[in-house]
């Protein structure tokens, strides 16, 4: 089969590699209809996160035909449409028990590695460095899904790929991390980056009661999109973006932030990204340095972005002097694909209004230097493998 392929910083390749077959009773084999390339992908381009191989298979955002099944399948058969997220979970274990489904104890086959990084292993991640399991990714005609009966969930009739794909990770990431921010009717939202996750966190404040979400960043076509999706906006090269934002609230401050940015790896077009790779050490997390700052006294910050590496400076004293929650953690997804699923099926959302890009698998190597460089009008890039 054909798949795109890692093979150093900047090197994605679209090549023949092995076909997958199952492994285990509870795996399934998908023909991939539709993919995606995520933010995270990009960390992986950038060469900024170890464990990886040439010629793993990248990308995580994922749905596809069930084509074969394990002996242990029951709850699904050749034929269903299913969405794969992006975290792969036992179902079994405590952390699943309780809902913590990215926090698998048993699904990363090298967890005693990431063990020795963070104290405990979690989830196996599809496409995603030796360190989440080496599992092969997504973007690809055909995809083994491990513990299948526990991740996918079956699209309804009628639902088209593009309005359920983003259900593999971004749609709920973005509601998560609005989640977290313990939303009560009428407050006020800020969210600093209006990528792919960003503009869901902006949607997902509404639906969960915000009156107001103020949405930051400084490229015209994700400030647009947020724009439409209800956000103020503002722009964060502005030097006065604390004044501005706390004028905009009447000097109250948001109620909660949501820091969407993380570390991303872009490195060209004057982003705010690009502010997080090219500062120093002591200055690299920006937007989480402004997230805490812009957050009123007794809020939340809530961040699902990712970051890279064990040490993140941010400023911890007004953390603890504002009185402020973090909450973070990569994202439950199985937790919500029901509810979410459901708020498509009822026409609450459609997950498609950032789709930008549509190509087919070979395109996908140009397609991540303009994701990555936001050239194009690239908001998101959905890739259909099998034509």
């Amino acid at each position: 089969m054909k798949a795109l392929t890692w093979h150093g910083s900047g090197d994605i390749r679209c090549e023949e590699v092995d076909d997958p077959t199952i492994q285990h009773d509870r795996d399934v084999i998908i023909r991939v209809t539709s993919c995606a390339i995520c933010g995270s992908d990009l960390h992986l381009y950038g060469g900024f996160v170890p464990g990886m191989h040439a010629g793993d298979v990248m990308g995580h955002e994922t749905m596809g035909e069930v084509v074969e099944v394990g002996r242990g399948i029951s709850k699904l058969k050749v034929g269903d449409r299913v969405v794969v997220p992006f975290t792969i979970s036992c179902g079994e274990c405590r952390q699943c028990k309780w809902g913590q489904f990215s926090l698998c104890e048993r699904s990363n086959p090298n967890g005693a590695m990431q063990a020795k990084q963070i104290g405990y292993p979690t989830a196996g991640l599809f496409g995603y460095s030796e360190m989440y399991g080496r599992f092969p990714g997504g973007q690809a005609q055909y995809l083994r899904v491990p513990y299948a009966d526990v991740g996918p969930i079956v699209v309804p009739d009628g639902l088209t790929d593009e309005q359920v794909l983003f259900l593999s990770d971004i749609f709920p990431t973005g509601y998560m991390a609005a989640e977290n921010c313990d939303i009560k009717q009428g407050q006020t939202i800020a969210v600093f980056g209006c990528g792919p996750v960003g503009l869901f966190a902006i949607k997902s404040a509404f639906l969960l009661g915000a009156e107001r979400v103020i949405a930051i960043d400084t490229i015209p076509e994700r400030l647009a999109l947020a724009r439409q999706s209800g956000a103020e906006t503002l722009d964060y090269s502005d030097e006065s973006l604390q004044e501005r934002i706390l004028d905009m609230t009447n000097g109250l401050g948001p109620d909660a932030v949501i820091e969407a940015v993380g570390m991303e790896s872009h490195g060209a077009g004057g982003i705010m990204e690009t502010l997080q790779t090219k500062l120093t050490s002591t200055e690299r997390p920006y937007a989480l340095s402004q997230a805490i700052l812009a957050c009123r006294p007794g809020g939340t910050v809530s961040l699902p972005g990712v970051f890279v590496g064990p040490a993140v400076p941010a400023p911890l004293g007004a953390l603890v002097g504002k009185g402020l929650t973090l909450k973070t953690g990569q994202t439950h997804v199985q937790r919500y694909l029901e509810p979410l699923m459901q708020l498509i099926v009822d026409g609450k959302i459609d997950p498609s209004f950032l789709i930008t890009h549509r190509i087919g698998l070979e395109e996908g190597p140009e397609a991540y230097k303009t994701f990555r460089d936001k050239t194009d009008g690239c908001v998101k890039v959905v890739i259909k493998p099998n034509g």
